[in-house]
């Protein structure tokens, strides 16, 4: 993973981290539970940023590469890794 990207997705990640701990400290205080659902979307949507941003890591390299290899094999694995990957974020 790119050092830029990859610093990037640990400080998402523990804002997330503390978000959840959040949400938590809301359940265990009996808050209004319209309050907690907005906070475990905002979680969700924060989750789905990082997603994002490892995916298009993973693309720029790890798939560009397979691709500029010219080995078929290479590029269809990744290529199938890739559908595989995007079928299961889509559901």
């Amino acid at each position: 993973m790119n050092r830029a990207i990859k610093d990037r997705v640990e400080t998402r990640l523990r804002r997330i981290e503390g978000q959840t701990r959040g949400i938590l400290s809301m359940v265990e205080e009996n808050r209004y539970c319209i309050d907690i659902l907005v906070q475990i979307q905002a979680a969700r949507a924060a989750l789905h940023k990082v997603e994002e941003l490892i995916l298009r890591d993973h693309i720029n390299h790890c798939v560009a590469d397979a691709l500029k290899s010219g080995s078929p094999v290479e590029h269809r694995a990744k290529v199938d890794e890739l559908i595989d990957v995007v079928s299961r974020i889509t559901k």
